[in-house]
């Protein structure tokens, strides 16, 4: 159980968090929306302890974050933020590997070796294991780092914003591909994502942000309406049922 109590946050005089409090729960997809700005990547990263609490708390399966160590958090949760870079030659294999180390602590063992080798085959990226990243397009790269933070092996995965530089197909496969592991291995991914429709197709759980408070929280189906876009993104989208499935029409 993620547990987030009265979470507030500034930058530089700013509200960017605004006194949230969630629980999330064991299994299943849950989506964040929201518009720019709303404090979505910010609750991801106060989750994950990449900023510093400055109110409230956090607790994950019953861990206070900013208290217990980095490392054995990172065997509760793993994280795949925004802004990703890497400034050495590392072929796939290698990125995947750094997944492990929490673990291991740079001496990887057979089991280790067996969990990269099962998240390359889960992220379709066999092939690619040898190929340095920086021969890999965008979508390849952005595969491999998903599959670094689910060798991780935790409970919860974190993805801010995964579905950048992917296409149509590459995001449905992924989305789909997320789904699966979730329920297959009773894993939680909180995905922040900005496709609407990618959260209704997908996600267990939609919880909407705005101005760094949380406007609404529930199953995709009774939260995704022509009221709800209205609120959070001001605008005056259509929403159409499909296949018992909000959609929205843009």
């Amino acid at each position: 159980m993620i547990d987030i109590e009265g979470v507030s946050y500034r930058i530089g005089g700013q509200d960017i968090l605004r006194d949230v409090s969630l629980q999330m729960g064991p299994g299943g997809v849950i989506a964040l929306v929201g518009p720019n700005g709303a404090g979505k990547s910010t609750l991801l990263s106060l989750i994950a302890r990449l900023n510093a609490l400055q109110s409230g708390r956090i607790t994950v399966n019953g861990l206070p974050v900013g208290q217990v160590a980095d490392d054995r958090l990172a065997r509760e949760l793993a994280i795949l933020p925004q802004d990703l870079t890497v400034t050495i030659r590392l072929t796939v294999r290698d990125l995947v590997g750094f997944g492990r180390y929490p673990y291991h602590k740079g001496r990887p063992s057979e089991a280790d070796d067996a969990l990269v080798t099962q998240a390359l085959g889960n992220f379709d990226l066999q092939d690619l294991a040898d190929r340095v990243l920086e021969t890999l397009s965008g979508g390849q790269r952005q595969r491999a780092f998903v599959a670094m933070a689910y060798a991780q092996d935790t409970a919860y995965l974190l993805l801010d914003e995964p579905l950048n530089n992917l296409d149509i197909a590459a995001s449905r496969a992924l989305m789909a591909r997320l789904r699966a592991l979730a329920i297959e291995k009773g894993r939680t991914v909180v995905i922040v994502l900005h496709d609407i429709n990618y959260a209704a197709a997908y996600a267990d759980r939609i919880i909407a942000l705005k101005g760094g408070m949380v406007i609404a929280d529930g199953a995709p189906k009774q939260i995704v309406t022509e009221g709800l876009l209205r609120d959070v993104f001001e605008t005056d989208a259509k929403v159409f049922r499909v296949d018992d499935r909000s959609v929205v029409l843009v």
